[in-house]
């Protein structure tokens, strides 16, 4: 992918100038964006790759005038599938996502290029072509079979995260009462067969218990693809700062997501008030009076986040966990909101701009662009290696009743 000439603007300011440099010599890695469902859900061409032209101005966050703006190096696409669809369709669902996405790249093979080990990376980055892996969002779609979770893998998948919204019969998610506190005997083996494989155990989305175990069980680092800190913001969804002081031991990486709810104290507030107004509006038994405050709830304004916030996230992962293990991870076209300075993948540059004039060196910039995640991938690979001779594939099977531990 060419790089776009030179903006006036990025002359007259150092550290943007920095920022471009930066990302000239390292990928920028993003650990989530949600486009290959945007383009499964657009009204006028579902799942049409070709329908959903990214040579030109979309309606959502991402194409490639805007992904060579800003300077994207690589992408974790993520193959998304709603944990609350029937559970015999979710395997369909998952391989026709995965079928999308590598449809998504292979239609602009000048522009984007499949990915499957850091060393692809790091040849598409030289080529000037998107780097593209792909992430699967939840492990309900394992349908609790690691034969699956192999088939996913031998297709490109190359992270998994553990659960979604919702529990999985194996791993507790972030936002439900807890079910396993944790990972069942099951889970544990589901890690153990992603360390063998090579697919990096993604723990955004699970709760804190199932953080703990599958930072205890894996022997390769994890990775949060889009979490931001919840000592900045108090949701579930982001990573308690005792889970942060334990990534270094394990070498991972916490990707801070861009999602206003978990940037801003105040977004995520009004978001779960909206939540529960529209939860009441719903029981109202007229339909019209039930449709009017619907509209009224939709109307009233939010409150926005910013880019400043979204690096005071950044900054905070690394005084815990350390600069080695600080990464990026959107969730671009996977909002309805976004931050104030990151409308959509064009911003990227002035993300590091900003950290650039708080003191960030080169070195460090490097790191939470690119370096981080490359590090990871590659211990993830060389322990698939490892692992690999030692021990054939996993057999262990699910047995849903089994796995519940019994109530107090």
């Amino acid at each position: 992918m060419a790089s776009s000439a030179i903006d006036p603007s990025i002359a007259a300011d150092p550290a943007l100038q920095r920022a471009h440099a930066v990302l000239a010599r390292v990928p920028l890695i993003d650990g989530h964006n949600d486009l290959p469902w945007t383009i499964r859900e657009a009204k006028e061409a579902p799942g049409d790759v070709a329908a959903y032209d990214l040579r030109a101005a979309t309606k959502g966050h991402t194409d490639l005038p805007r992904l060579r703006t800003g300077r994207v190096g690589a992408q974790f696409w993520s193959v998304y599938v709603p944990g609350d669809r029937p559970a015999g369709e979710l395997v369909r669902l998952q391989l026709e996502q995965i079928d999308l996405a590598r449809r998504m790249i292979a239609q602009y093979p000048d522009d984007l290029a499949l990915a499957l080990t850091a060393d692809e990376v790091e040849a598409a980055f030289r080529a000037g072509r998107v780097a593209s892996l792909l992430g699967a969002e939840g492990g309900h779609t394992l349908a609790n079979s690691l034969g699956t979770l192999r088939a996913y893998h031998a297709l490109g998948v190359r992270y998994l995260t553990l659960t979604h919204n919702v529990h999985t019969d194996w791993a507790d998610c972030a936002v439900l009462p807890p079910r396993h506190d944790g990972l069942t005997a099951f889970g544990e083996e589901v890690v153990r067969e992603m360390n063998r494989l090579g697919m990096l155990v993604d723990l955004s989305h699970v709760s804190p218990a199932t953080m703990e175990d599958a930072l205890r069980v894996s022997e390769a680092p994890v990775i949060f693809s889009h979490s931001s800190a919840r000592a900045l913001a108090d949701t579930p969804r982001n990573v308690p700062d005792d889970i942060l002081r334990r990534v270094p031991a394990n070498g991972g990486v916490v990707m801070v997501t861009f999602l206003p709810a978990y940037v801003s104290q105040a977004a995520g507030d009004a978001r779960e008030a909206r939540r529960k107004a529209r939860a009441e509006a719903a029981k109202l038994a007229d339909p019209a009076a039930r449709a009017a405050r619907l509209a009224e709830i939709d109307a009233e304004p939010q409150p926005r986040a910013t880019l400043a916030q979204v690096a005071d996230h950044v900054e905070h992962v690394r005084r815990v966990a350390g600069v080695d293990h600080v990464g990026l991870g959107s969730d671009f076209d996977g909002m309805s909101a976004v931050p104030v300075g990151l409308e959509d993948v064009s911003k990227y540059p002035h993300l590091l701009a900003e950290l650039a004039r708080r003191g960030w060196t080169d070195e460090e910039l490097e790191k939470l662009a690119g370096r981080n995640l490359l590090r990871a991938l590659r211990a993830a690979e060389a322990t698939a290696q490892r692992l690999q001779a030692a021990r054939p594939p996993s057999l262990a099977t699910c047995t849903p009743a089994s796995e519940d531990k019994p109530g107090p």
